[in-house]
């Protein structure tokens, strides 16, 4: 069970992250990316017929996390390897990362699917996530985040409008595929919300979650969408550290321990094989999706937890950094 989120005007997802669709717009060149106007929406490519690239995939995860959250670049280090990694900080944690970032809005995209998230989903707020939320957002502006390898079609477009229930120049649609450098920042900076979701899916109540903090690799741009999949979700499950501040009464200790990837039975194996072996994404157990390292700090007591390791051998393998031929 959720506490319900307050309705603060001033913290809508949208109205925070229109500012750094602006930036897109006006900075298009610099940013390589590629502007359309279908039915008078404005449908942003970062991926799909141009290249995108590392400012682009920035502004693109600050968008889906309702510009509620500080998303930068690093260096992460690994068995001895430095590699660029996505930090994402965030005294909102909820609005931003459950009731913006989640991609919780699968769209038919012609012959595809496709996945929706970002600030939008709080206007349309439907589903089990946003009863429990008891959140709305209320703003005359719309932005969806799409996970697709096509621009949406006609049809998407205009179901998405209908759904936000907004004027068609008031809707913003950013669209990223997964196998993209876009696609792959946009993705490392899920690993606060699949730890999350994780703790939903385990029952905890995340109204008790104070602010977090996360890291995670960047996947190195695969050269098709299944492989960029495995990439993209192995850099969370064996390469992700992230940090929860919370206040609770509870000991913590045996709740840490369910919440790395390391707790599942499938820990070890890459999720290209996991994925290959369910043969269908929907048919995958919720509770797969983990962080690889997790720190829950109780500010109640001062006393912190932690469970997982990041997992450098089979980052490599997955990333494709064998040394050997």
């Amino acid at each position: 069970m959720l506490l319900p989120l307050s309705q603060l005007p001033e913290l809508s997802p949208n109205r925070q992250a229109f500012p750094l669709v602006e930036e897109l717009l006006a900075g298009s060149e610099r940013f390589r990316i590629k502007v359309h106007i279908q039915n008078r929406v404005t449908v942003i490519d970062c991926g799909v017929h141009v290249a995108g690239g590392w400012e682009a995939g920035v502004l693109f995860a600050s968008v889906c996390l309702g510009g509620l959250a500080r998303v930068k670049l690093h260096w992460l280090e690994f068995s001895g390897l430095r590699w660029p990694a996505v930090e994402v900080v965030t005294d909102h944690p909820i609005r931003a990362c459950m009731a913006s970032q989640y991609a919780g809005w699968p769209l038919e995209n012609g012959k595809t699917l496709a996945m929706a998230s970002g600030p939008g989903r709080a206007i349309v707020h439907e589903g089990g996530l946003f009863e429990a939320l008891g959140y709305e957002d209320h703003s005359e502006t719309a932005i969806i985040c799409v996970e697709s390898e096509e621009l949406p079609t006609e049809a998407v477009v205009q179901s998405i409008l209908e759904e936000c229930q907004c004027e068609p120049t008031n809707l913003y649609i950013l669209v990223a595929p997964t196998a993209s450098q876009v696609g792959s920042i946009q993705i490392a900076a899920r690993a606060l919300e699949t730890g999350l979701t994780k703790l939903m899916e385990l029952g905890y109540n995340l109204g008790k979650i104070d602010s977090a903090w996360g890291t995670c690799p960047v996947a190195p741009v695969a050269c098709d969408t299944l492989s960029a999949l495995g990439r993209t979700n192995d850099a969370i499950l064996y390469g992700s550290t992230v940090l929860y501040n919370l206040r609770d009464e509870e000991s913590l200790d045996s709740l840490v321990k369910q919440i790395p990837f390391c707790s599942s039975q499938e820990y070890g194996r890459s999720f290209a094989e996991v994925y290959r072996d369910c043969g269908d994404f929907y048919d995958l157990d919720p509770l797969l999706f983990s962080p690889a390292e997790v720190w829950l700090c109780n500010l109640n007591n001062g006393r912190s937890f932690h469970a997982g390791s990041i997992c450098p051998d089979i980052l490599r393998h997955s990333f494709g950094l064998d040394t050997k031929e």
